[in-house]
């Protein structure tokens, strides 16, 4: 018989290995899916992987990885808050839509009005609007005992359909000749997140990024909320005898990761995206859950799956283009990751025995 028994302690092997081997079997598992869609699975990995970086043109999509590397750093970082306590906001998308509307709006308000305190009110706006929106099911938990999924998860949808709604009225561009979606804040320079270095990919989604890992790092390594997190999420009654406040926690874990998501809408709408569209949202709040637990809840971690799926987004595109390998496929491949991930994160506390079972 085979069957799995319980480590006495968690292995810390696996717990390190196990981020490596989900990638090896991504690039395996991957490459036969490529394969059965009639594709060469060595040049597709190749052109994925390779081509952004090293490739003829990887001049143009080497500043694309902070870019889009920036906004799933800055949500990670906020979900992993919450993860590691046992707090599951998985609506990090609607919180990210919500900021990104609630500080375009703010911004478009103010147009055509030339002031250099436009974009920070800008930015204040999108962290409110993205924290108010995890609010929701930070509140709903605390106070009804509601699921945090289920909740944050439904509201993505909601979030969806606010963004429809505000890109066909409220915020659509009076000049746009009816097509849907706000005015471009790219040609709004009081509202624009432009580069810091032209050419370089960095904007201040960048460095608002590169805080978050500094603040994360310091508040679990150094700080007293840090442990109550860490604490919360491995031994949840000892964190009540220690004297954690678990509402306390749940407000602030799921406010700080929607914070966190709504800068990211914030920046991108302001930067990359430009306005305000039905299709604004890529999916980045839950490509975000993937990069979290790729990098191990653990801020440097973060940084490093961040810039790896900014790599796949990146390779999908030249994939797509250059090998006409459809877009599901990249998904799918993506999807791939955080499957093997949860399946090998499996063995860091249980371990594989063959053999028939004793009987007791």
């Amino acid at each position: 018989m085979v069957r799995f028994e319980k480590r006495p302690q968690p292995s810390r092997l696996f717990a390190y290995a196990t981020p490596l081997l989900a990638v090896l079997a991504t690039f395996f598992f991957g490459g036969l899916l490529f394969a059965a869609l009639g594709k060469d699975p060595v040049v597709s990995i190749v052109t994925i992987f390779w081509e952004p970086l090293f490739g003829e043109f990887s001049f143009f999509y080497r500043p694309q990885l902070l870019i889009k590397g920036a906004p799933l750093v800055l949500i990670a970082i906020g979900l992993s808050l919450g993860f590691k306590a046992g707090i599951w906001n998985i609506g990090a998308e609607g919180q990210y839509i919500m900021g990104a509307l609630v500080g375009a709006g703010v911004g478009l308000a103010f147009y055509p009005t030339e002031s250099v305190l436009i974009f920070p009110l800008m930015v204040l706006a999108g962290a409110l609007g993205g924290m108010l929106w995890a609010m929701i099911p930070a509140l709903l938990k605390v106070r009804f005992g509601t699921n945090e999924i289920l909740v944050s998860l439904m509201l993505v949808y909601v979030a969806e359909q606010f963004l429809a709604s505000m890109s066909l009225g409220l915020l659509k561009n009076p000049e746009g000749f009816g097509f849907p979606g706000s005015r471009n804040l790219q040609q709004y320079p009081s509202a624009h997140n432009a580069e810091i270095i032209a050419g370089s990919g960095m904007h201040c989604g960048v460095v608002a990024a590169l805080i978050a890992v500094i603040f994360a790092y310091v508040l679990f390594a150094r700080h007293k909320l840090g442990f109550a997190i860490r604490v919360t999420g491995e031994a949840p009654r000892a964190a009540r005898f220690s004297g954690v406040n678990p509402s306390r926690l749940v407000v602030f874990c799921l406010g700080a990761s929607g914070m966190l998501a709504g800068l990211a809408g914030l920046f991108e709408v302001s930067g990359p995206a430009g306005q305000v569209t039905i299709d604004f949202n890529v999916g980045y709040g839950f490509t975000a859950i993937i990069v979290a637990f790729l990098g191990r809840l653990n801020p440097i971690g973060i940084v490093l799956a961040g810039l790896l799926m900014a790599l796949t987004y990146i390779g999908g595109d030249i994939a797509q283009s250059q090998l006409q390998l459809p877009a599901a496929a990249i998904q799918v491949f993506q999807g791939m990751l955080l499957f093997f991930l949860l399946a090998f994160d499996l063995f860091t506390n249980y371990r594989l025995r063959f053999g028939r079972s004793e009987v007791a």
